[in-house]
C-alpha cells in the first residue's frame, strides 16, 4: 500500500493511501494553520488532486511539503474532465477535490463531478474546514438560527436590483459574496431595496494579516465605502427584514372560526402556523374560547 507523508513544523507525518473514492476538502481562506490533520493526510495520500488553480493550491502544498500530483479542475472544463476522473475513481483511484481556499461548490466549481460521483455510487467523502461564509457568520452578531447563502450578486444594474428585491422581505440572516471593485455599488444597492436602516456587516481579509470586520446600518456602510478602493476577499451579511408582530384579534378571530370546524388541536396548529403565534398561546386561548362555549 501507497505510504506518502505530510510535514507540520519540521516534524513529518506518514499518511496512508486513502480508499478509493472522491474526497471533498476544505483548505484554509487565508491562514494556513487553518487546515485538520484529516485534511493534510488525505491531501497527501490520494493518487490525484483536483485543484481549482494548481499554482494557488500548491502554496499550500508546499507549505506541508505535499507532493501529490495535482491537476486543474475548474469551472471552465469540470463538464469535459468528470467523466474520465470518475471512470479513473470506479478502477480504484483516491481524489481530493479542492478550491483556492475554502470549502468547495460553494460558489465554487465541483458541482457536476460530485452530483456524478454520487448518480455513479462513488464514494464522495466531504472533509469538513475552513468557510468564509461560517467564518462571518461567527463573528457578525446576527441571528444564526436560520440564514441563506445568497452567493454573488448579478454583476449587471437591472438584474442585480430585481435579485435584491425579491430578497429584501426574507426574515432570515442573508449572506453574500462580493468582489472588491463591486463593494460599493453592491451596498448602494443593497440600502435601495434593503432600507437604509437594514443592519450589515462586512468580513474583508478574514482570517489573513489584514483581517477588518466591519459593522453598521446598510446606509452607513454604502456611504464609507463610495468611492473608494477596497482589496481581498468580501463576505456580506445582512440582517433580515423585521416580522411585524400580527395583531393578536386577526389571529383571534381566525381560531374563533376555526374552532366549530375542527378538532381543538388542529385549529390551534393551523393558526399558529398561520400567523406565526406560539402554539401554546394560541392553545391557551382555544381553551378558554371552549370554556366560555360551555
Amino acid at each position: 500500500m501507497k505510504t506518502s507523508k505530510f510535514v507540520i513544523g519540521g516534524h513529518g507525518f506518514e499518511a496512508p493511501a486513502p480508499a478509493p473514492g472522491l474526497y471533498v476538502v476544505a483548505t484554509p481562506i487565508g491562514n494556513l494553520a487553518d487546515i485538520s490533520v484529516r485534511a493534510l493526510n488525505i491531501l497527501a495520500g490520494v493518487d490525484l488532486i483536483l485543484c481549482e488553480d494548481t499554482r494557488t493550491s500548491r502554496k499550500l502544498l508546499s507549505h506541508y511539503e505535499i507532493k501529490t500530483p495535482c491537476r486543474a479542475f475548474h469551472e471552465h472544463n469540470e463538464t469535459a474532465a468528470a467523466p474520465a476522473l470518475l471512470s479513473q475513481i470506479s478502477g480504484g483511484s483516491s481524489m481530493a477535490l479542492i478550491t483556492d481556499a475554502g470549502t468547495p461548490l460553494l460558489s465554487d466549481p465541483g458541482f457536476v463531478l460530485v452530483r456524478q460521483a454520487g448518480e455513479m455510487d462513488i464514494s464522495v467523502v466531504p472533509i469538513p474546514g475552513a468557510s468564509a461564509l461560517l467564518a462571518g457568520l461567527s463573528v457578525a452578531g446576527l441571528p444564526t438560527n436560520r440564514f441563506t447563502f445568497c452567493g454573488f450578486a448579478p454583476p449587471k444594474l437591472v438584474a442585480r436590483t430585481k435579485w435584491l428585491a425579491e430578497l429584501s422581505a426574507r426574515p432570515e440572516t442573508l449572506i453574500f459574496y462580493e468582489s472588491p471593485r463591486r463593494l460599493a455599488a453592491f451596498l448602494t444597492a443593497l440600502a435601495e431595496q434593503f432600507g437604509a436602516g437594514r443592519h450589515a456587516v462586512i468580513g474583508r481579509e478574514l482570517t489573513k494579516r489584514f483581517e477588518t470586520i466591519y459593522r453598521g446600518s446598510v446606509g452607513d456602510l454604502a456611504t464609507n465605502f463610495k468611492g473608494q478602493g477596497v482589496r481581498g476577499e468580501l463576505v456580506v451579511l445582512v440582517s433580515g427584514k423585521p416580522v411585524t408582530p400580527v395583531p393578536a384579534q386577526q389571529w383571534l378571530d381566525a381560531l374563533a372560526e376555526a374552532l366549530p370546524e375542527m378538532a381543538l388541536s388542529e385549529a390551534v396548529t393551523q393558526t399558529a402556523r398561520r400567523f406565526g403565534v406560539r402554539r401554546a398561546q394560541v392553545y391557551s386561548a382555544a381553551l378558554k374560547m371552549r370554556d366560555a362555549e360551555k
